[in-house]
């Protein structure tokens, strides 16, 4: 629904052809009125994705159309020009941008109790966003471009325990295992950006909390990244993890010794180390493993892993 010239809801048979519709993809740069119209029969779309155009104001008609939806359990709010290095470079202008989407957000909000998948890719975001999430109780999949602004308290208020999907391209690793530690158990992929360490002192603890919370709290995890120093405690819980994590497919592994300097030699001792507990303890159902960056292993451990 990107480009309409005609009130086609005014039409004789408009309401038996548009009662039953499914999935809208739409953006906000059509006229408000053709929402309006679209409000009036169409209550029961369960898949709603919307292109934000719009630079200065909102479209009330899609806030509308959000607002009278009945069985409402998909959306998706991108901007139409997002990319990734927008969402790290571009400074919108915050008010203009707020105005936009915000009374989107807040429409959504109202559909706490029926939405279960969530997809938000925003060059800017507010704190709208924030105070939005944490109501949106049902989610069963979070999708969102950036989780670095919110706060802790904020995080903590944002419970999920049918979550089983959770993809965030920009958070750190405390962030991460407090949405985690508030899942229900159910938490079957985790899709995380690269990590980028907002403070180098605190990622060995915050690596090594992750790993923990995946085995306390993800005993259903199927896909997952870890990235993690190199140190016996590490090694032992992420040991554990294989252990606990009997259903996990697919593994993207991050080695980052923060501490010492990287050597041929000690990229080998980890890589071995890392690889005998592979071998070792691996659930039977994994098929992936994704080694990222610098790991090297002896031949001999290698073929054995193999």
């Amino acid at each position: 629904m990107r480009s309409i010239e005609h009130q086609i809801f005014n039409f004789p048979e408009a309401k038996l052809r548009f009662e039953s519709l499914y999935e809208l993809k739409c953006d906000t740069s059509i006229d408000s009125s053709y929402f309006y119209g679209l409000a009036h029969i169409s209550q029961y779309i369960q898949k709603i994705i919307v292109v934000n155009n719009a630079k200065t104001k909102a479209n009330f008609g899609v806030v509308k159309l959000i607002e009278v939806q009945k069985n409402l359990k998909y959306f998706e709010l991108i901007d139409e020009f997002y990319t990734y290095s927008s969402s790290i470079y571009y400074v919108p202008d915050k008010k203009k941008a707020a105005n936009s989407i915000d009374p989107i957000l807040l429409a959504l909000e109202k559909k706490a109790d029926i939405i279960n998948h969530l997809k938000i890719y925003l060059v800017y975001i507010g704190q709208t966003l924030h105070k939005v999430l944490p109501k949106l109780y049902k989610l069963k999949t979070l999708i969102v471009n950036d989780f670095r602004y919110t706060n802790e308290e904020q995080l903590r208020m944002c419970v999920y325990h049918d979550l089983e999907i959770l993809k965030i391209d920009y958070c750190n690793l405390k962030t991460a295992s407090i949405i985690i530690e508030n899942s229900g158990g159910h938490l079957k992929k985790i899709l995380l950006g690269t990590y980028e360490p907002d403070h180098i002192d605190d990622f060995y603890d915050d690596s090594l909390t992750f790993i923990r919370k995946i085995y306390q709290y993800c005993p259903s995890i199927e896909y997952l990244p870890l990235a993690f120093s190199p140190s016996k405690e590490h090694f032992e819980e992420f040991e554990k993890l294989l252990n606990v994590c009997q259903n996990l497919k697919s593994l993207s592994l991050i080695m980052c010794d923060m501490e010492e300097q990287v050597t041929e030699k000690n990229l080998t001792e980890n890589g071995e180390e890392l690889l005998n507990i592979i071998i070792k303890s691996a659930p039977i159902n994994l098929r992936e493993i994704r080694f990222l960056y610098d790991f090297k292993f002896s031949l001999g451990t290698f073929e054995e892993f193999l």
